[in-house]
């Protein structure tokens, strides 16, 4: 009995590490105009309310759900 809430305990905990995988984005947002950085552009994951803006030099960084592929930029 012990080895088996053991093995499912293992299981339940692996399932969860799986699914809650991020991937850590970092970039710089350029002006298409000029090549300039944009300070305080949205960035978002697109289908979520995860986001931050960009810094004084355009740059960002994001923790985004292994699933989503796509940010939105404002």
């Amino acid at each position: 009995m012990k080895r088996l809430t053991y093995v499912l305990l293992c299981f339940a905990i692996s399932i969860g590490m799986a699914v809650a995988q991020n991937t850590r984005v970092t970039g710089t947002v350029l002006s298409a105009d000029d090549g300039e950085p944009v300070i305080g552009a949205s960035v978002m994951v697109k289908g979520t309310a995860i986001g931050t803006i960009t810094n004084i030099d355009g740059q960002f960084e994001l923790n985004v759900p292994s699933s989503s592929r796509t940010l939105m930029i404002s």
